[in-house]
């Protein structure tokens, strides 16, 4: 759905975690529950696939990812994300599964005036969902990273416990945020139809996905993309319980794409969120990582800023930050723009370095 003044490519993001019931756990919700879900959202199902660990939905704003246990919900545009949550927790019930962590991020809206209630404000998506999740969630927080930056990572968890949870099965504990603006033009074109172009969202995005050397962010991967009519792109990425996700709107103006991936190796993580920005080349990147290890130390901030720097990208100091937040642990915010006009020649020569090293 598109605002007024333009649409809004800043997601979303509400991540649930949930104990008990059948071990197929939410992967047994029918499709008409999960249809009543997304229309509590604004948004339907596009695309779908899955394999032996988790299923995947490409959707008319954004990507779905249910697990057994988990859920990451991701929408874009003017949806009401947080409104999925009543309807959802109701099914899960049904389903004898009992909620014990909750997390939403979401960046800076590009559009904050178009957006409806409860997302009006972040002082109203943290009461609404305090006003809904259960008291056995007792350990909340909710903060702006930074408070003082026109780019910030808005974030809230709450969990049964203050502890992190455990990992998935391949020990995959990060998990990284990417949010990228001011794309580069002529990559953006890529994400256009050209017009009369009658095939299927599938075959469409399949070109895409290849044009742009997207599948070279993660070789190992199925990835599945999607192509909007008349613009637009979202891919989805399985490779064993991990997954990668990419969405694109590429209209001059209020251009944005996003990335983000999960794994247990910080260096991997960091690799292929160097590739995927050097698919678009934008202006400024902001890149939130969430770790469940105490350990996530300089050593890794200091190996993003070497990542970012061939990209023709810099570090912005005072939009450093990071906090610990309950059930979920260290999240790290860093933003990172780009040089002045005078630099651009060296930038220029790092486009298309998506391939596997």
């Amino acid at each position: 759905m598109a605002a007024v003044s333009g649409f809004e490519g800043f997601e979303k993001r509400l991540e649930l975690h949930f104990l008990g019931g059948h071990p197929l756990g939410l992967r047994r919700l029918c499709c008409d529950t999960v249809n009543q879900v997304l229309d509590a959202v604004q948004c339907t199902v596009v695309s779908a696939v899955g394999n032996r660990y988790f299923d995947a939905y490409i959707l008319s704003e954004s990507s779905l990812f249910v697990y057994p246990h988990k859920m990451v919900m991701k929408t874009c545009g003017t949806t009401q994300l947080l409104r999925s949550l009543p309807c959802l927790l109701r099914h899960t019930a049904d389903l004898g599964l009992s909620l014990c962590a909750c997390r939403y991020s979401r960046g800076s809206f590009i559009f904050p005036q178009a957006q409806p209630f409860p997302h009006t404000s972040f002082a109203e998506e943290v009461l609404y969902l305090e006003e809904r999740l259960p008291p056995s969630l007792c350990f909340r927080r909710a903060r702006v990273l930074p408070s003082n930056n026109s780019h910030s990572w808005h974030i809230y968890s709450a969990a049964a416990s203050d502890a992190p949870l455990a990992e998935g099965p391949s020990g995959s504990s990060l998990t990284v945020e990417v949010c990228m603006t001011e794309l580069d033009r002529t990559l953006a074109r890529r994400f256009f139809r050209k017009k009369g172009d009658k095939r299927s969202g599938d075959a469409a995005g399949a070109d895409m996905t290849g044009a742009a050397g997207i599948g070279g962010i993660n070789p190992r991967a199925l990835v599945c993309g999607f192509a909007f009519d008349p613009c637009g792109y979202s891919m989805n990425g399985l490779d064993r319980d991990r997954y990668s996700t990419i969405h694109v709107t590429p209209e001059d103006g209020h251009s944005y794409a996003s990335f983000e991936c999960t794994g247990s190796r910080a260096d991997e993580v960091i690799q292929s969120l160097r590739r995927a920005v050097a698919v678009f080349r934008p202006g400024a990147v902001s890149v939130s990582f969430c770790t469940a290890t105490a350990n996530y130390s300089r050593q890794e901030i200091q190996a993003l800023r070497s990542a970012m720097e061939p990209l023709g990208l810099t570090s912005c100091g005072e939009s450093e930050a990071a906090e610990e937040f309950p059930g979920v642990g260290i999240v790290t915010y860093q933003v990172f723009t780009a040089p002045p006009p005078q630099q651009m020649l060296q930038f220029a020569g790092c486009k298309g370095d998506t391939t596997r090293e």
